[in-house]
């Protein structure tokens, strides 16, 4: 680039603050431009910029009684100047006169007609001023102040004070000044609103890939068991409200799938989705990553940068794993359900909080909060609406839709055709009581189409059926269930049934048929009651007239 020609003696300050102003991109930074190279001007003791604004301190603004309606008003946004003597600077943004109402004193004036106001020689007119004594302790004589216009909107005031009279000329430059100022600040902060908006998109854009990746990869809602249409029930239920929702089950049950399919039949469903998983997130950055950060606001923070709650504004904001947050950030998280605000670290501008909260855990979060290890207030917060997701073993009847649904998928992805699934395969796959459940069942349907490509399919699955209590050994004696078969180690899904089946039957006999509640069945067998009256439903168990 060739050097710029020297401007004329005089003039150099004015014209090369004009063609500085039009090559500035930030908004900060141009407006502590403009009022440093006016403050460096002869005679100028003092430059400020204030730009319009929400009223945001009306609760301790010192002009709150003189204000018209609480609306908007004068923010202080850049100030520049040496006081006499040489002590410190008037650089800070605090103080008095740090907001004007629109309409109180010269400063409000000038925003609230638009029109410029000029007192050449304030010691001839000392109404102007709002402290006297501060203008004859330092000297002051001329004010100017100039209305920041952009295609007819009020963006703020410009306003210098002067240890001379004003003169005509200066007056001209000021008003140019002005009038290009308005016109760079407000393109400055429509780059910054570009800049803010794509730095925002780039972050969905990553969030949202990951989502579609990990949701495409587990598949849709597959399963007509009784227990997973009771869920269902529960979806279409809650899921136009705007209530916080807790989905709870073991891993690998699908609590994201059933978090997806509440956000796309509520009014969010336009918005995103954006997910936390909050046992991955380094506990020094829970806050960070949930509120955002300001840049400079801690080591490494070398830009702004949106949080969850700012990303998913519109949407839902799915916290998976919940229970995983640490005690001091429960508290944080609180207050933003409760206030609906939130603020980035190292900022101190409050932001809306426009989400709906679903929380996802496989640990009793009721029980966490009763033994302090999670905050009850918090628990209560987010469980507005729980769901209770029954796991595999529970609904035998989805293992044969769902192993079809992952064989197809998967047969698709390699490019191979479809291995159709047998009686055997099926029976197989539901002798066993896959403790990952859902998670598992796919792995190992897409382990078998990988491996058996040339040759019959086989599952690789353990060859006898991982069995859990099903009940408590203080069961009265009963009908028990049917022995072993002679020289078996295996169970026959058939045979499977009909034990679990025997078993449910003899806690209910020795409950008086009752399911729920202290001394119940499920109490007995250590299922929900909700599980349990799903798999009686199941099973067809009725009690005996």
């Amino acid at each position: 680039m060739p050097p710029r020609p020297e401007p004329a003696p005089g003039l150099g300050p004015y014209r090369s603050l004009l063609l500085d102003m039009a090559q500035e991109r930030s908004v900060e930074a141009l407006q502590r431009m403009i009022v440093g190279r006016l403050a460096g001007l002869p005679d100028v003791a003092l430059a400020r910029i204030w730009l319009m604004g929400p009223g945001d301190i009306c609760p301790e603004c010192p002009m709150l009684a003189a204000c018209p309606d609480h609306a908007a008003c004068l923010h202080l946004v850049a100030g520049a100047g040496t006081p006499l003597g040489g002590g410190g600077d008037w650089a800070g943004l605090a103080g008095r006169f740090r907001r004007f109402p629109v309409g109180v004193y010269k400063v409000g004036r000038i925003a609230a007609k638009a029109e410029a106001i000029e007192v050449p020689d304030l010691q001839e007119d000392p109404t102007w001023l709002a402290d006297p004594a501060w203008a004859r302790r330092e000297g002051i004589r001329g004010f100017a102040g100039q209305p920041l216009l952009h295609r007819g909107q009020i963006l703020g005031v410009l306003g210098v004070f002067l240890r001379a009279r004003l003169d005509g000329e200066f007056l001209i430059w000021l008003r140019m000044i002005a009038d290009h100022a308005a016109a760079a600040i407000a393109n400055a902060q429509a780059f910054d609103e570009i800049e803010r908006l794509r730095a925002r998109l780039e972050l969905e854009n990553v969030y949202l890939r990951d989502e579609v990746r990990a949701a495409s990869s587990f598949g849709e809602i597959v399963g007509t068991s009784p227990a997973l249409g009771a869920v269902l029930e529960q979806v279409e239920l809650v899921g136009p409200t705007e209530a916080n929702v807790l989905v709870l089950g073991e891993s690998g049950v699908g609590k994201e799938l059933v978090a997806r399919a509440i956000h796309e039949r509520s009014r969010r469903r336009d918005g995103p989705m954006i997910k936390v998983n909050c046992a991955s997130i380094p506990r020094g950055l829970f806050e960070s990553e949930f509120f955002g950060h300001a840049r400079g606001a801690f080591t490494g923070a070398v830009r702004d940068r949106a949080g969850r709650f700012e990303l998913a504004a519109g949407g839902t904001l799915f916290l998976d794993e919940v229970g995983e947050i640490p005690t001091d950030m429960q508290g944080k998280l609180l207050r933003v359900i409760q206030e609906r605000t939130f603020e980035r670290v190292g900022e101190d501008r409050p932001r809306a909080a426009d989400v709906r909260l679903i929380a996802a855990t496989n640990r009793d979060l009721k029980a966490e909060a009763e033994s302090g290890r999670f905050r009850p207030d918090l628990y209560y917060r987010l469980g507005v609406f729980p769901i209770e997701i029954p796991p595999l073993r529970a609904r035998p009847e989805d293992i044969p839709p769902l192993a079809d649904h992952f064989m197809k998928q998967c047969c698709r992805n390699l490019g191979i055709a479809e291995r159709p699934l047998t009686r055997h395969h099926i029976s197989q796959l539901q002798a066993y009581s896959w403790p990952g459940n859902i998670r598992e069942l796919q792995n190992v349907v897409e382990r078998a189409a990988i491996v058996s490509r040339s040759g019959p399919l086989r599952f690789d699955i353990p060859t006898s059926p991982v069995h859990r209590p099903l009940a408590k050994s203080n069961i009265p004696p009963g009908p028990g269930p049917p022995d072993l078969p002679a020289g078996r180690d295996l169970l026959s899904y058939a045979e499977l049934e009909e034990l679990e089946r025997e078993n449910l039957l003899a806690a209910l006999r020795s409950t008086n048929w009752k399911v729920s509640g202290s001394g119940g069945a499920a109490e007995i067998l250590g299922v929900k009651a909700t599980t349990l009256a799903s798999r009686i439903k199941a099973m067809g168990i009725r009690r005996p007239i």
